[in-house]
């Protein structure tokens, strides 16, 4: 992880990236006035925002802040614009840099410097010589006076967060099968301090949660639920909000195998859900928040071996309600509606739920947001909506009519899993809504998850999308 810290001055050996507005003087930098003058004609003529100069015993780089009307406008700008500053520190083989505060802007500060640690991240694990391709940069340092040291250390935590839960989703199926997730919970619980049980295989089946239990059918591997509690003594909620994430490790489609060329290649990043939720509750507990949050984590592979459910079968939920199942594709519905039913014992205040549930959302929206709906009020869509913005993981909005009931009924159950061949999202989010009893949200993330390709920096594989969404939300709202 690139450690962040708070720094009071530099000095003219140190790597910097200055940020400030494009009428800096430039003076007191150890620069030079050929230097000044290069920075100033790059900005004034060639309207250059992003200014490198290679002093051969340190890099100096100017970064202008381009304002936009939205304040969340200009921070993506700066986010995008450290992933070009990576590159060059990668290219220079720069170990530490110093990012200097010229104007006082805290806000923009901070997501450059986030943008520039997210950009750092790499998944190494089972890579021979990985030191050979390991990133030079280790450390940041800020120079701000309008920044304080907890601020930082804020922001250190969350962008470990957001990169724990980008490995979890890098991690392929053969090490993280839903036993060994659960244990990857329970490390981080023990580390940032907050409470994870897991229940095994006969527990569940104790529990009768038949949708979880059902799509384990096809799997050697037994499934999991775990529960991640993190209730401080000065929570300011009663009521916990309650995260609950999909856990499927790896799915095949199981015996309705998914008909889409090339589809499987990523399906290790189904349980994309869960590893936000666990990044979560590791950010809100490692930084104190006084907000009572509740994880839970349905987990299994979903494959078409052993005595997989098919097409036709009627499936008994934990709640009691019965589900025919046609497609069994449509799997992470299906363990997502025991884990919202057995919210209901925690007389919740909010739930939200994270699931790369449909390929309808990708279609909808594709990777650039998260796909929402769900029975919360206009107060607090607005709050996750705002938050979205903030983090740059906004919130698409879907009708949720009534009509859309009528595409899950089934003839022969309460319900099916699957509904016509149009508003795929928002019937499987009707789907869910069947098992709650409480202001709920749903988030598809199907499309933001997981990226074939560096989208700055979003880096190439887990993204680790939710985790900084949820925690400016309860950080904000606790």
């Amino acid at each position: 992880m690139t450690n962040i810290s708070k720094k009071s001055t530099i000095n003219n050996n140190d790597n910097v990236v200055l940020l400030c507005g494009k009428n800096n003087s430039f003076n007191n930098y150890g620069l030079s006035k050929p230097e000044i003058d290069f920075i100033k004609n790059e900005i004034s003529k060639n309207d250059k925002k992003s200014i490198c100069l290679n002093q051969l015993h340190r890099l100096f780089i100017v970064q202008v802040i381009d304002v936009k009307k939205e304040k969340y406008q200009t921070t993506e700008l700066l986010r995008k614009a450290a992933s070009t500053v990576h590159g060059w520190i990668t290219d220079a083989k720069v170990e530490a840099v110093n990012i200097v505060d010229a104007d006082g802007k805290a806000i923009e500060t901070l997501a450059f410097t986030e943008g520039l640690a997210l950009s750092n991240y790499q998944f190494l694990k089972y890579k021979k010589e990985r030191d050979k391709e390991k990133f030079s940069l280790k450390s940041i340092a800020i120079v701000s006076k309008s920044l304080n040291a907890k601020q930082i250390e804020e922001l250190n935590i969350v962008v470990e967060a957001t990169c724990l839960s980008r490995t979890l989703v890098n991690e392929p199926v053969n090490f993280l099968t839903a036993t060994q997730l659960s244990k990857e919970f329970q490390k981080m619980g023990k580390e940032a301090g907050f409470n994870v049980e897991v229940f095994n295989k006969e527990k569940i089946k104790a529990l009768k949660m038949g949708g979880l239990l059902s799509v384990n059918l096809g799997s050697v591997e037994p499934p999991t639920f775990s529960i991640m509690e993190y209730k401080p003594r000065n929570a300011k909620n009663k009521q916990p909000i309650i995260l609950v994430g999909k856990g499927v490790v790896y799915d095949t489609g199981g015996v309705s195998l998914k008909p889409t060329p090339n589809s499987m290649d990523m399906m290790k990043c189904d349980m994309a859900g869960s590893a936000a939720v666990a990044g979560t509750m590791y950010a809100i507990a490692k930084a104190k928040l006084p907000v009572y949050v509740v994880g839970l984590v349905p987990a299994t592979d979903n494959r078409p071996g052993e005595n997989a459910y098919v097409p036709g079968d009627v499936i008994t939920m934990y709640n009691g309600m019965t589900v025919e199942m046609l497609n069994a594709d449509a799997e992470g519905r299906m363990i997502l509606a025991d884990a919202l039913s057995y919210a209901q014992k925690y007389n919740p205040k909010l739930v939200i739920d994270l699931a790369t549930l449909t390929g309808a959302a990708v279609a909808a929206i594709g990777t650039s947001g998260i796909v929402a709906m769900g029975t919360a009020d206009e107060r607090t869509k607005n709050k996750l909506k705002q938050s979205g913005n903030a983090v740059f993981e906004r919130l698409a909005e879907m009708p949720f009519w009534d009509d859309y009931d009528e595409l899950i009924k089934s003839d022969i159950a309460d319900m099916k899993n699957l509904g016509g061949p149009y508003a795929g999202s928002i019937t499987a989010g009707k789907f869910l809504a069947r098992y709650i009893n409480y202001p709920w949200m749903h988030f598809d993330i199907a499309g933001p998850a997981f990226l074939t390709a560096k989208d700055n920096y979003r880096v190439k594989g887990g993204t680790g999308v939710g985790v900084r969404l949820l925690f400016d939300f309860l950080k904000n709202n606790a």
